[in-house]
């Protein structure tokens, strides 16, 4: 098993080189990956099953399970996001301005790579191709850190995606992977300033804010998803229950999934038994404020940690509020600046709501499950983030560069 320093060593040293790789070549490597995960697939699918049997051991939950679980139809789908990846447009080497200043100089600010990426993350195998082929695209050598729960999976990932490096005469070390588990390693990861230039956390709240305590490397916050959909006195019933019951139900075990239903109380005794129904079920266990309580037959009362929390699970809080004001208040006070939404009719409502509530992806009348890298057309996404320095919402290619100034002279000196 190789050591940090000697992945972080490699990974600089190839970095240099991949900085240099033309698009056309990048492309067609992506796309010969793209290729080798689909010949593959049985074979990722071996590897998925290991993890999945042995998910007991790690106390994953059947919603969790969701997450970590892959078909042929998920391999299909992360071959198709790392194609969509190589069909972008590659930020490295585009000069964003140029301009002359007074004394004849022409400076533009041009993309390149950021170097070498740590990425530290849980669960999902998915989230292996699409941080090693974003970092690829641009130019950046990557280190993942999986979780021990998908350690299968993702070294038969890592495996095909080196094997067609290797195979076109690349380095193989331009992706690798971090196979010790402990959290020796990981904190030691968190530290290794002198071979990452970025560290980016992908997965629970606990995750983050150790990463978040721990790391002496720059971090790329990717949050939690405490999100809201709140139900306008004006909104249509069947629009509100259906991008409710999709926010929710369609993979709650996602970071974009809806945690808590705000609800005007003017439309809440119509409202609150139609999706009290509909969320049942599906086997969602639903928590009620005071006023909720009096609509809901099934809900329990709802606590404080309630409001704070991402279940990530067969969970709905709902909270009933007398204004858009108070809406707002309750989603800015406890959301964690992820993804929230507005089912109305108003249109001056759904502009007070674009503009007051403060996340990375707002929503008029559509659900927040459309947060996702993939669906905004960035081929895939590295993470979402909810910091507001760098990068916000799902990165893509262009929060994976940096700038440099190129300045042209002919014999300029300064006086």
């Amino acid at each position: 098993m190789q050591t940090l320093i000697e992945l972080g060593k490699q990974a600089k040293e190839v970095s240099l080189q991949l900085a240099l790789l033309d698009t056309t070549t990048k492309n067609h490597l992506l796309e010969q990956m793209a290729n080798d995960l689909e010949a593959q697939t049985d074979a990722i699918l071996v590897a998925n099953q290991k993890d999945l049997d042995r998910a007991p051991e790690f106390g994953i939950s059947e919603t969790m399970l969701d997450r970590l679980r892959l078909t042929k139809e998920r391999v299909f789908e992360m071959a198709q996001g790392v194609r969509q990846v190589a069909s972008l447009p590659d930020p490295i080497g585009e000069v964003d301005k140029m301009w002359k200043n007074q004394d004849g100089l022409m400076i533009g600010q041009q993309r390149v790579p950021l170097g070498v990426i740590g990425i530290i993350y849980e669960s999902r195998p998915n989230v292996t191709t699409d941080a090693a082929t974003l970092c690829f695209k641009t130019g950046n050598a990557v280190i993942l850190r999986g979780g021990k729960e998908a350690s299968h999976s993702n070294q038969k990932l890592v495996a095909i995606l080196q094997n067609t490096l290797a195979a076109n005469g690349y380095s193989p070390h331009a992706i690798q992977l971090i196979t010790d588990p402990s959290y020796e390693v990981a904190n030691e990861f968190m530290r290794l300033n002198e071979y990452l230039d970025v560290l980016i956390p992908r997965g629970g709240a606990g995750l983050i804010q150790r990463v978040k305590t721990s790391a002496t490397v720059p971090v790329i916050e990717t949050g939690t998803g405490n999100n809201h959909v709140y139900i306008d006195a004006e909104a249509d019933l069947q629009m509100a229950l259906d991008i409710t019951f999709n926010a929710k139900v369609q993979r709650p075990s996602v970071c974009n999934a809806v945690e808590t239903l705000v609800v005007h109380e003017r439309i809440a005794p119509n409202f609150l038994p139609a999706i009290e129904k509909l969320l049942t079920e599906q086997k969602i266990a639903l928590r009620g404020d005071e006023q909720a309580l009096k609509y809901l037959t099934t809900a329990t009362l709802a606590t404080q940690e309630d409001w704070e929390t991402e279940y990530l699970d067969l969970i709905l809080a709902i909270k009933v509020v007398s204004s858009i004001e108070e809406a707002i208040q309750h989603i800015n006070h406890y959301n964690t600046s992820h993804s929230d939404a507005i089912v109305t009719n108003n249109y001056f409502h759904s502009q007070k709501f674009l503009n007051e509530v403060d996340s990375a992806a707002v929503y008029v009348n559509a659900s927040t499950r459309f947060t996702d890298g993939f669906v905004f057309g960035f081929g895939a996404e590295i993470g979402i983030s909810t910091q507001k320095l760098h990068a916000r919402g799902p990165m893509g290619l262009n929060e994976l560069t940096s700038t440099k100034y190129i300045v042209y002279g002919n014999g300029q000196v300064r006086k």
